[in-house]
């Protein structure tokens, strides 16, 4: 139910903002993820349009004085934030957020504390331990040539430490002895700077969705189905998973939605999902990453703040296996704004 306050204004007053970040322009070896943001841009327009209100694009960039003049342009109510990084750069990831903070408009998603600590995967495995809540072992790269990896079990899965959407991970990520890491670590960090170095889990993955505010309820419980891989592919969601549409891996790691999941591990993941929101104070939507051990003990693998919302995307997809469409969603993020002043 709309509350009564975000009825006030007809509904042809209300224009609503669309923030996006520009991707990038010629070649580029993760432009898939790089252009997914105007996939997003566009889904969520035609969603407006059929909710009866007016949109507006504006690119945010480092040039800040040709935001802020686009924005003064036509000032709008409320903004839908969909900025992944800035000039592709995922150390301003929460950027636009402190920008709309700024301004004092209203926006969808998480704050600019949250999007910030979520981007770094050593802080959020360092709050994530400080708060009791079970993830791999780990450790920092920074380019050194020697460091200490005895206290980690192989193999193990190289990260990058700052990009999101699966961005520098794939089966080439994965090592299975002290000797095979330092070969080739080296050119990873050469590529992606500061890496996570953790402990890889074997076992199942699930994603947990949450939505709403201020209260966030949990979604229906995502399975990815790797049962197709055969013995020498890495169960892993990468870049190819993810991006490649001619790979096998894109290919043949569907969402389930129906396997069995044990009620005690069901509702211990739902558990530790709202324990993340809580304690990364996330908004609105999110998703945490969880993958089970052999004796289906859950580790928490990433916290993500803002998760795409594409109509295909996994969000949107747990949304729909609860009854909620993609107008119907992009409706109660309205909402949600609505509240956010309050």
């Amino acid at each position: 139910m709309v509350p009564e306050r975000f009825n006030r204004l007809p509904m042809k007053k209300k224009l609503i903002g669309l923030v996006h970040n520009i991707p990038r322009s010629g070649p580029y070896p993760f432009s898939k993820a790089s252009d997914d943001v105007m996939t997003q841009v566009v889904s969520i327009e035609k969603a407006l349009d059929d909710l009866g209100y007016s949109s507006k694009r504006i690119p945010l960039s480092k040039d800040i004085d040709a935001f802020l003049a686009a924005y003064r342009e036509a000032p709008v109510d409320m903004v839908f934030n969909l900025c992944e990084t800035i000039d592709e750069d995922p150390m301003f990831s929460g950027h636009a957020a402190s920008v709309l903070e700024l301004i004092g408009v209203p926006f969808s998603g998480s704050p600019a504390s949250a999007l910030t600590c979520t981007m770094d995967k050593v802080m959020t495995k360092r709050v994530l331990k400080a708060c009791g809540i079970l993830t791999p072992n780990y450790l920092i790269y920074e380019g050194s040539l020697h460091f200490n990896v005895r206290h980690l079990a192989f193999p193990v899965i190289v990260k990058p430490r700052f990009e999101d959407a699966s961005i520098g991970i794939d089966q080439e990520s994965v090592f299975g002895s002290e000797t095979t890491l330092k070969e080739g670590i080296g050119s990873l960090y050469e590529r992606f700077g500061p890496l996570l170095v953790e402990e890889y889990i074997e076992g199942r993955e699930f994603n947990v969705s949450l939505f709403g505010y201020p209260k966030a309820d949990i979604m229906p419980i995502a399975e990815i189905d790797f049962s197709a891989f055969p013995e020498d592919i890495h169960r892993i969601v990468g870049y190819r998973a993810k991006w490649d549409e001619s790979s096998f891996e894109y290919n043949h790691t569907p969402r389930t939605y129906s396997r069995d999941i044990h009620p005690t591990l069901k509702g211990t993941m739902e558990m530790i999902a709202r324990e993340c929101f809580h304690i990364f104070m996330l908004r609105d939507y999110g998703r945490v990453d969880i993958r089970t051990d052999h004796r289906n003990k859950p580790y928490v693998l990433e916290i993500n703040a803002n998760p795409c919302i594409s109509p295909d995307a996994g969000f949107a997809a747990s949304l729909e296996q609860s009854g909620i469409n993609y107008t119907e969603m992009v409706r109660r993020l309205l909402e949600f704004m609505s509240l956010h002043s309050d």
